[in-house]
């Protein structure tokens, strides 16, 4: 896509077709969709367990994170097709990968969660995704659920004639367990609306109850090691506070993606009120669960083109929430949302509303068709000339890196082998979530910054190298070299 305008412009035409469905129809599926405090910290590490308790990895920081599916996962008998990658995900060093929403749902890819103690899905059985999950065990690497709590697709129409009772099914709730601003007798919203589903309503004690009786059995029964709360920007964070303590995973992520800050159709070089809410949301965990941080995507893939000075904020520290608390901060380049082909999904999404509904709406879609063909692209992702750049960056900087299996797989060998590359000069030089970063170039053409001690980068066509023949090159490529002490 063009630009962040379109971008915006996209997220504003999706908002407005889903309360268009919303208002007119009972169903639509559309997918648009420790101790230390920030500013505060120690550089606290300790030996890795190889049975980590919760909050360990935390403190260790030496975390580093892999999405193992995309948006057409599904499509490809996935715990089975994943089962034969796990040797090398370990190899590389990876220590926990999250793996797509496992229990069934209305919708393939697993984001319409319906029966939630049924573990066959599109992406496979339940005896192949345990599997999957004693191979993972095998090599220590974690399994990562994706916990899809804020919505919920019901089996029998209820209150407004909407799909908002679900009988039939594990957790039978009725109406009083959807919000009243999506048509149940709950409460309102504690965070953003998703629009088009029911969303759970979390005040009630006894779906509060029933949320933890499935992460623990996700957990304890299943063989899940971590979460990732999946749209955290629709319930409050004092409830995956008590989530977290309830079936105790031993790393969280959230899914806390809100709007950067613009002026006109440019990125706003200032994004400290957006980094500051997704602080907020972590500190509402009571600091137990990270978050991923969206705005150092959204910096840095403006900063490869060429406006490198954007990676040092005011203070001369790193924008994004690692400026501020990285030992929560998840970075990441894409995932399954922005680097993917889930927004053409929606011819699918409105095939799955009018099989449900049993009527024929072919001039909405045909409508629909003529006036949102723009949007049928890729989703903001970041700029494909420039990925490796970014692995340069986030996988040399504090955080916990996170890597797109798109990238690690799907695209070419070089690509995986550069990305090993980069982890394993990370883990020579004792790189960690809190490693301190000292930035020495921020120009429109080059970014250079030492990390901890050890480890010097660069990244961008200018030219530049650390000065001290200490200085040893560990890998480089295509704009961008690291070196070691």
């Amino acid at each position: 896509m063009g630009n962040s305008t379109s971008v915006r412009i996209i997220f504003n035409k999706c908002s407005h077709l889903s309360f268009f469905f919303l208002s007119n129809f009972s169903l639509i599926f559309l997918f648009f969709q420790e101790t230390d405090q920030p500013n505060q910290l120690t550089d606290l590490v300790i030996n890795p367990s190889s049975n980590p308790t919760p909050g360990a990895v935390l403190r260790d920081g030496k975390e580093i994170l892999f999405q193992a599916f995309n948006w057409e996962s599904h499509k490809y008998n996935w715990w089975e097709t994943l089962e034969t990658k796990i040797a090398d995900i370990a190899k590389a060093g990876i220590t926990s990968a999250w793996l797509p929403p496992p229990t069934h749902s209305f919708a393939a890819e697993g984001y319409a969660p319906q029966d939630l103690y049924s573990l066959n899905s599109k992406y496979g059985s339940e005896h192949q995704l345990k599997a999957l999950l004693h191979k993972m065990k095998q090599h220590k690497v974690r399994a990562m659920a994706d916990i899809v709590i804020n919505h919920r697709v019901g089996t029998t129409r209820g209150r407004g004639g909407i799909y908002n009772r679900f009988d039939g099914i594990s957790l039978p709730w009725d109406e009083r367990a959807v919000t009243s601003s999506t048509g149940g007798l709950g409460k309102q919203n504690s965070g953003a609306i998703f629009h088009g589903f029911p969303n759970i309503d979390h005040s009630q004690d006894f779906v509060r109850k029933d949320i933890i009786g499935w992460l623990q059995f996700l957990r304890h029964k299943v063989g899940f090691q971590d979460f990732r709360f999946d749209f955290a920007k629709g319930f409050s964070p004092k409830y995956v506070k008590e989530y977290i303590e309830g079936a105790k995973p031993v790393f969280s992520v959230g899914e806390y993606w809100d709007t950067c800050n613009y002026v006109g159709s440019s990125l706003d070089y200032n994004q400290d009120s957006h980094r500051q809410r997704i602080v907020n949301w972590i500190d509402g965990t009571g600091q137990l669960s990270t978050a991923f941080d969206f705005t150092t995507k959204g910096i840095l893939q403006e900063a490869v083109k060429r406006e490198y000075w954007r990676l040092c904020d005011a203070q001369g520290k790193p924008p994004g929430v690692i400026g501020w608390w990285p030992s929560r901060s998840a970075t990441f380049i894409d995932n399954h949302d922005t680097g993917s082909t889930q927004v053409p999904q929606i011819y699918m999404h409105l095939s799955y509303f009018l099989v449900a509904t049993g009527k024929d709406w072919s001039v909405i879609i045909d409508l629909c068709k003529i006036n949102f063909d723009f949007v049928f692209c890729a989703h903001w992702p970041f700029p494909s000339d420039h990925v490796m750049e970014g692995y340069a960056y986030i996988l040399t900087h504090p955080g916990i890196p996170t890597i797109f299996y798109d990238h690690f797989y799907d695209w070419n060998h070089s690509v995986h082998e550069q990305i090993v590359k980069l982890i394993d000069a990370r883990k020579r030089q004792g790189i960690h979530s809190r490693s301190p970063v000292r930035i020495l170039e921020a120009k429109h053409n080059v970014y250079a910054a030492i990390i901890g001690e050890k480890l010097c980068m660069k990244i961008g066509d200018g030219s530049w190298s650390p000065s001290g023949k200490e200085w040893t090159l560990s890998t480089s490529g295509h704009n961008y070299a690291v070196w070691h002490k």
